[in-house]
């Protein structure tokens, strides 16, 4: 089965695998990083407000502010109990949009679904920055399909960022909700799966990596998946990248499917 190496995001097709970005801090050798990244292929670049005490978004505004065309920068706010009061996302928005040294975000996840805020609270929030140009599309993290429904009556869902990979399936219906609505799947942690044998088996078969193994079973598992594995590493980036060119039999699938 051949697997797509792109997908549909933001104002064009970027590749299936981007580039997280939890770990970025504002010193040259990061932003000599983040633009050489985009130079090998990645076309989705994921941070948030809170990264690295802000340092994630500084970083990429100072390397990608004259990227504009053909990537995609995605960012969250409200992460914490009480972050998705509209005064706190309105301060976060506006950080945002200055720290990544642009005047509109192309993707805007509501990081976590605020236990203190009706949810409807906070998309109304957003839903006016998008309203704006401030903000082109919108995401949720951390939901199950009941939240992305409600969602979806107040504002477009583009993107759900979700925790999943080998084994963490817990939002199997989620990662098969979207792929039926053409809601873009983003997994968090994709390499921090356990595959077992299985997996080291089928990467001596294909002579890769098995993290390479472990993302072709992401793109094999739905249509809808981009997976952002974090890195500082221009090797482990393109070796990242490469997992797009390999094809995982029926067979090999279904033995990680059943073992992850």
């Amino acid at each position: 089965m051949n697997v797509r190496p792109t997908l549909s995001l933001g104002d064009g097709e970027v590749a299936r695998i981007g580039l997280g970005t939890n770990r970025l801090t504002n010193t040259p050798e990061h932003v000599a990083f983040v633009k050489d990244a985009v130079a090998a292929g990645v076309g989705h670049v994921d941070t948030a407000h809170s990264y690295t005490g802000g340092q994630s978004e500084e970083t990429i505004g100072t390397a990608l502010s004259r990227f504009v065309d053909g990537v995609v920068v995605a960012t969250k706010g409200g992460s914490r109990a009480g972050g998705g009061r509209p005064e706190v996302l309105r301060a976060q928005i506006e950080q945002s949009l200055r720290s990544l040294q642009t005047d509109s975000i192309a993707l805007y996840y509501l990081h976590r679904v605020d236990p203190q805020t009706p949810l409807e609270d906070s998309l109304a929030t957003i839903q006016d920055y998008r309203d704006r140009g401030a903000i082109r599309q919108v995401g949720l993290s951390e939901v199950g399909v009941e939240q992305i429904e409600r969602a979806r009556k107040l504002v477009p869902i583009a993107a759900v960022q979700n925790h999943y990979n080998l084994s963490e399936r817990r939002w199997d219906d989620v990662v098969d909700h979207c792929a039926r609505e053409g809601i873009v799947f983003v997994p968090f942690f994709p390499l921090r799966g356990e595959g077992g044998r299985p997996l080291a088996e089928i990467a001596r078969r294909h002579g890769a990596a098995p993290a390479q193994i472990a993302l072709a079973w992401l793109l094999r598992r739905s249509p809808a998946m981009l997976p952002i594995p974090g890195t500082l590493s221009l090797d482990h980036l393109k070796q990242n990248l490469a997992a797009l060119e390999i094809e995982l039999s029926d067979a090999e699938f279904d033995s990680l499917s059943q073992g992850g």
